[in-house]
């Protein structure tokens, strides 16, 4: 007998895509919540946005300045759960849990600076002609 893929036997239902959009508004809530780096991170793409809308920088601009704010918090986000998920499956101390938590900060960090760099390279040359 010819083995089916998992993914195939599921049936479609609107009614659990509604509440797997309502489960992840609830991972955003928690994520807003318990993150305050989160909310320094929107205030800068709010600043960046606005800077953008005020030189009416070009789409293409959009789209680097606003993949750049959406990379960082959806790495903060990710960072968030993996901490979530570190502090329920390893309460004592673990070197091995540190490590991972500092990895996951460090994917943050990253992320940050290259969206800095992104706003560096999109609204520099703005802000200097002012």
């Amino acid at each position: 007998m010819k083995q089916e893929n998992v993914l195939t036997r599921k049936q479609f239902s609107l009614v659990k895509r509604a509440k797997s959009f309502e489960d992840a508004g609830r991972g955003v809530r928690i994520f807003l919540r318990s993150t305050p780096n989160a909310w320094i991170q929107i205030a800068l793409l709010v600043m960046a946005i606005m800077l953008g809308a005020y030189f009416e920088i070009s789409q293409t601009e959009w789209v680097f300045l606003v993949f750049a704010g959406g990379f960082v918090l959806a790495a903060e986000a990710f960072n968030t759960a993996i901490e979530i998920d570190i502090d329920l499956t390893s309460p004592q101390y673990h070197p091995f849990a540190r490590d991972i938590k500092d990895v996951a900060a460090g994917a943050v960090l990253i992320a940050a600076t290259t969206a800095l760099i992104v706003g560096i390279l999109v609204l520099g040359p703005y802000l200097l002609n002012v």
